[in-house]
């Protein structure tokens, strides 16, 4: 099986240049729901035409509804799913759950694409959305060659692997640092690009406390040189202390990221997330022997030169199958690069030198994008050849026949050719007439004809016999398939509302799980399963124990989370915490109650009922939605949301810390602003690293929260002490105000 290239159409201009450049199919957007929705993409007549000009050439399309959507938004991308189902789109890429299970019952014959915003890395979760009808999952970036070949080798649905371009810090999906820092979602396709600005990884002494550490920071970060202007403009929010993101230089968002850092200098920049494009042009063998089907190429916010260039290339090299030149591996990084490429991820590699910058004003590549532009402009690059075979016969209509290698073929007729007056037609001036296609989507590879002694055609019926034929070419090309549209089936009846949410609190660490916190009666307890595997018994306490499962894990760590799910089991654990799904098939048929975590996204009620179905026990809500979007979400499970703690803001395949010098997880550690504001970086599973956010989420005095429908509300414990986590607990069941610096997070001015 050849692999598939796929490129990236931002707009019509992109897209013919993809096409002429050799792409085998596109991905663009169309509507209001896609994760790049500030790219030019299409009208609807645009999407038409785009349609037509891609299958006349043999070029699939692809859109893209991968954005998380609200119960209100689900009926429009249903009807823009349905509408481009009917003009032949040939698939839709999906991350929201609810919007899967929609076109699943109601689009059954339109083929899904699972998106990479689905945090899809294992080969569990990939098994797990082929069974449920993807016919295609986009893998991870951070995806190693090892973890690639798993995955082919046991899902089967075709994998899709990203082979070229921008690399995001956070894993695909769970990235909140653009939503709560600047309002903007990189889950409903506005992200800012925080990663892209710099930064400073700082370490506080092991003596220092959390409020010290911060302090320390605020005295490294002064004298940092760009505007404040550039920054979050800090207002009140009804409360002493809180932050609001408002109009930044944009107008729309503050873009708090936007601050000049630096590793342990404070004169000196550095972009400790800021990841170097991806380039694995020498990998594409590799990818080919495991079965990999289709290679991504990012860039749908690039200009249409850029996707010519990349596009070209990658073509290139698919059809001799050879690694690129010297020439073309400058070619692409001419086009576009930070600091050069890499493609360590894919090695299985980490570090500091996987970092790079694109300075503003880095010079344009004039002549490439020149030459690049001029080829796709004139076209006639993207042809699709054509045998034509013709019959002339005294007496009856002439016929020509015309047919593609991929199975299309049609028949017209013209006039009855007429007794030759002075010269008959003949065999090879008929084939000639016949292969002149210029200015068309066709070439004429073989042309056969039969023609009777004396007959006369001229030369105008011969050209409307080759131009009908085409157009009925073109017509049986682009002709949409026949696909069922079922009625949509009606929203789940069950109502599992609560008057007011019980407590739930999840720890961070062992020392957190005091009396003195248990004694408050939570009712349940998420502790990370890593931490679980040092206990030899659980603390005394009237509660239900949850295990954490790690939010990123691989194929190969499978074996021993079963082991600590073992042991956790024998210790009288009862549920587990499932925040991605390919945690469904790691923990299936081992007893445990499976309750969802917010890594799921689920922003809508129909995914809450696509995760009942899955056999979920309840699920938490997404922390971008507002309280009234919570409030009338339908739950059809038990539902949690998060009302204390610091957010997570992104979940990173690199260790930070680790990169920026020495690994001294033993202490805290901070990125850190100009302004002084201090995320805490906390130690993730598999040596990575969760970024939190630098203030922490207070709704105690909020009685919002307590009208939501919820069930549980979450008490999310990460950098606190064990005092300090009885404090706020009992500030909440008493709702009190909040002393010092906090948030009300996205829950009342929401996202973009």
């Amino acid at each position: 099986m050849s692999m598939e290239l796929l490129s990236p159409a931002g707009s019509p201009e992109s897209l013919r240049a993809a096409v002429e450049s050799g792409a085998g199919a596109v991905y663009l957007g169309w509507g209001d729901f896609n994760a790049r929705r500030n790219a030019k993409n299409f009208s609807d007549e645009e999407f038409a035409d785009a349609l037509r000009y891609c299958h006349e050439r043999g070029v699939r399309v692809f859109l893209t509804l991968n954005t998380l959507l609200t119960d209100r938004e689900l009926p429009k991308a249903l009807e823009t799913a349905a509408a481009a189902c009917r003009m032949g789109v040939d698939s839709v890429l999906v991350q929201d759950w609810g919007l899967f299970d929609l076109l699943r019952q109601a689009l059954p014959d339109l083929p899904l694409h699972a998106s990479t915003q689905m945090s899809l890395f294992t080969s569990g979760g990939c098994r797990e959305m082929a069974a449920d009808g993807c016919e295609r999952v986009v893998i991870a970036r951070e995806c190693s060659a090892e973890d690639t070949a798993a995955i082919c080798k046991s899902c089967p649905a075709e994998v899709e692997v990203f082979v070229h371009g921008a690399l995001c810090m956070c894993y695909s999906g769970q990235c909140e640092m653009s939503a709560l820092i600047g309002g903007r979602s990189g889950n409903r396709g506005r992200c800012a690009q925080p990663c892209r600005l710099p930064y400073d990884v700082v370490a506080a002494p092991p003596e220092q406390s959390l409020g010290a550490a911060q302090a320390a920071s605020k005295r490294f970060a002064a004298g940092k040189t760009l505007p404040q202007a550039e920054f979050i403009s800090a207002e009140e929010n009804g409360s002493k202390g809180s932050r609001t993101a408002k109009a930044g230089w944009d107008g729309r968002c503050a873009q708090p990221c936007r601050m000049a850092y630096g590793v342990n200098e404070p004169a000196k920049k550095s972009y400790p997330l800021s990841l170097k494009d991806s380039c694995l042009a020498d990998r594409l063998g590799e990818m080919a022997e495991m079965g990999v089907a289709c290679l991504k190429l990012e860039g749908r916010m690039k200009r249409p030169e850029y996707v010519a260039v990349i596009t070209r290339i990658y073509a290139r090299l698919l059809a001799e199958g050879r690694r690129p030149t010297a020439a073309e591996k400058a070619e692409l990084e001419q086009a576009f690069s930070r600091s050069g490429f890499t493609d360590w991820y894919w090695q299985g590699k980490h570090g500091a030198g996987m970092f790079g910058t694109r300075p503003e004003n880095a010079p344009e590549p004039k002549e490439l994008f020149a030459q690049a532009k001029a080829a796709y402009e004139k076209g006639g690059l993207r042809t699709v050849p054509v045998r034509f075979r013709c019959t002339v016969r005294a007496g009856i209509p002439c016929v020509l026949e015309a047919a593609t290698p991929d199975g299309h073929a049609v028949t017209v007729t013209g006039p009855v050719p007429e007794a030759a007056r002075s010269r008959a037609v003949t065999t090879e001036e008929l084939c000639q007439r016949l292969r002149k296609t210029g200015g068309t989507a066709y070439r004429c590879e073989a042309v056969t004809a039969e023609v009777d002694d004396g007959l006369s055609l001229p030369v105008s019926a011969v050209n409307a016999l080759r131009r009908d034929a085409l157009a009925a070419l073109t017509d049986a090309r682009t002709a949409p398939p026949q696909r069922r549209e079922l009625p949509v089936p009606p929203p789940p009846v069950e109502h599992c509302a609560a008057a007011s949410p019980r407590f739930t609190v999840s720890v961070t660490t062992a020392a957190q799980l005091s009396p003195e916190l248990l004694a408050l009666g939570p009712a349940r307890v998420y502790v990370p399963l890593e931490l679980l595997a040092a206990f030899t018994a659980l603390p005394e306490a009237d509660t239900q124990w949850c295990a954490v499962l790690p939010r990123v894990w691989r194929d190969r760590d499978e074996a021993e989370l079963r082991r600590w799910l073992d042991h956790a089991k024998s210790l009288g654990v009862t549920a587990v915490l499932a925040g991605n799904i390919g945690h469904l098939s790691l923990v299936r048929d081992m007893g445990f109650a499976v309750y969802g975590d917010y890594g799921l996204n689920v922003f809508n009620g129909r995914s809450l009922d696509y995760l009942r179905k899955k056999g979920l026990s309840s699920a938490c809500l997404s922390f971008e939605l507002r309280f009234a979007q919570l409030r009338d979400l339908p739950k059809c499970l038990p539902a949690e949301a998060i009302v204390y703690g610091r957010l997570p803001l992104m979940i990173t395949e690199n260790c930070l810390i680790e990169n920026a010098g020495a690994c001294r997880c033993d202490r805290p550690n901070f990125l850190t602003d100009r302004t002084g504001a201090a995320f805490p970086l906390l130690p993730a599973y598999g040596h990575r690293t969760e970024i939190q956010n630098s203030r922490v989420l207070w709704l105690a005095d909020r009685p919002e929260y307590r009208r939501l429908g919820l069930v549980y509300a979450r008490l999310r414990f990460t950098t606190e002490t064990p005092e300090e986590c009885v404090r706020v607990f009992r500030d909440y069941l008493a709702g009190a105000a909040a002393s010092g610096e906090f948030t009300r997070g996205l829950y009342e001015r929401g996202v973009e």
